[in-house]
């Protein structure tokens, strides 16, 4: 039966997707709703975006086994990423007119740059679906008692997104996010009371988290400590700064207003409701002490849907799957849209200048169906690795390579072509030196990175303009001729 009603709502949202698609009539529609979403939508699809399976699942399994200090990246830094844009990037680039993100940095480096950062900013994508895609597998598999096997679990999921972001593009992402969080917020905190009844009152659930230290925040007061919890921190917030589907939610606002508010409002409504799935599973540590203690050894990821299937009646169940879908959905299907529309407008374009609008959309819709495909393989093939590794390694590679050249374009007025690409260049070699040798044991491998690029930036622009300045009068009338 509650398979039956997950069908049926997986059904229903699929309806409302393909509704909005109808909006759709050109490619501005498909990627950026046409520029037409008031605050409020703004608001639910930046938040619904964020809440996906790793806020459900991932996050509490590491909350329950690190605390706070083991979820810095997520909630934390993911939330004080949307409230970032919000402040300084998301009023520079709505004055600008565009479709992605890395039509940005086309504007500002040239051709080269804007290349290598949509590649950087697709590739980050894998990781993040890809995570989606695993719990959408992971929760068929549970409801149906193990008939349906992760893998086909998957591709039901996946084939559900699809069926109406292919057609509805953001138009549909926008529509169902809202419906989605509506959803996930009511269903989420009735499961939460719900739990704190059974675990005796929420003061209780909180006294035997404070009593397990599970709200300690700052890491040992060392430097490998410290410096491992900084890359934590700035991982995503700042990661996740130059990524298309943050740069679709303030492109689609109908106003200045609402592409600048929406982000931040979002971002402080993402980390103040992540707690909501951490509170619900410290309280599974009173209701079932001991499957909870066996399920942190096999998979702490199951917790929360063991708890809810074995612990609670049918209504609560249909809740909470209903709120877990809605959070996977919602973002699954914007980072399915993402890196599709970003590799036709700003690599396929390249090579096919003279496709109109309409073979344009239709090609960002193939797009999205091929790259679906890539995610589901992806996704298959990473069995086993948890949730929350999964979204977090996805945006070690825009952090390194793609984020110091866009604020520094931003905000820095002598930032060079030349400065982008030796950012690029040194922020990757660093990067993935660091993770190809034991260096990266001993300094985080991200934050090599950043300081890297930052370095390739400074360099790249600075150094061409120093050699000019200090040329010689001489040197400078050889140069002319």
């Amino acid at each position: 039966m509650l398979l039956t009603l997950v069908v049926l709502y997986l059904l229903v949202t699929i309806a409302i997707g393909l509704y909005a698609a109808k909006r759709v009539k050109n490619t501005a529609d498909f990627a950026i709703a046409g520029r037409h979403l008031p605050l409020v939508m703004i608001v639910t699809t930046t938040f619904a975006t964020w809440f996906g399976s790793e806020t459900v699942l991932g996050i509490p399994a590491k909350f329950i086994e690190n605390g706070l200090k083991g979820v810095v990246e997520d909630p934390f830094g993911a939330g004080s990423c949307l409230i970032l844009v919000g402040l300084f990037i998301a009023g520079k680039l709505y004055r600008m007119t565009l479709l992605t993100i890395s039509d940005y940095y086309r504007e500002r480096y040239g051709r080269k740059v804007e290349i290598v950062c949509s590649l950087i900013i697709m590739v980050s994508y894998l990781g993040w679906v890809s995570a989606q895609v695993t719990a959408l597998g992971l929760v068929f598999n549970v409801l149906s008692g193990g008939a349906i096997s992760i893998p086909v679990g998957m591709v039901i999921g996946v084939v559900s997104i699809l069926a109406y972001t292919m057609f509805g593009g953001m138009w549909s992402v926008a529509l169902t996010d809202f419906v989605q969080m509506i959803i996930l917020v009511v269903g989420l905190g009735t499961i939460a009371v719900f739990a704190a009844n059974l675990a005796g009152g929420a003061d209780q659930v909180v006294a035997l988290a404070m009593s397990k230290d599970l709200f300690r925040f700052w890491p040992e007061p060392s430097v490998k400590d410290m410096l491992f919890f900084f890359a934590a921190a700035i991982t995503i917030m700042f990661g996740s700064i130059p990524q298309q589907d943050v740069f679709q939610r303030v492109m689609s606002a109908n106003s200045h207003t609402a592409a600048t508010r929406g982000p931040v409002i979002g971002g402080v409504c993402y980390i103040l409701f992540a707690f909501v799935p951490m509170f619900i599973i410290a309280s599974a540590l009173i209701i079932m002490p001991e499957q909870t203690a066996s399920l942190l050894q096999e998979d702490p990821q199951k917790i929360l849907p063991v708890l809810v299937l074995e612990k609670m009646p049918f209504v609560m169940q249909v809740l909470f799957f209903g709120a877990l879908l809605s959070a996977i959905k919602s973002a699954a299907s914007a980072t399915l849209l993402a890196p599709s529309v970003t590799f036709v407008e700003n690599i396929w374009r390249q090579f096919n200048p003279d496709m109109d609008d309409r073979q344009q959309l239709k090609t960002m819709r193939i797009t999205v169906l091929v790259f679906s495909a890539f995610v589901l393989v992806y996704a298959i093939a990473s069995q086993g690795t948890p949730i929350y590794e999964l979204v977090s390694g996805a945006y070690q590679v825009t952090l390194v390579g793609a984020f110091i050249p866009l604020v520094f374009g931003l905000y820095w007025s002598r930032a060079t072509t030349q400065g982008a690409i030796a950012s690029i260049a040194a922020g990757l070699f660093a990067w993935l030196v660091c993770l190809a040798t034991p260096w990266g044991e001993v300094f985080p491998a991200q934050l090599a990175g950043v300081l890297a690029a930052l370095g390739g930036m400074l360099a790249g622009s600075l150094l061409p303009q120093w050699l000019a300045d200090t040329r010689t009068p001489h040197q400078h009338v050889a140069g002319l001729d």
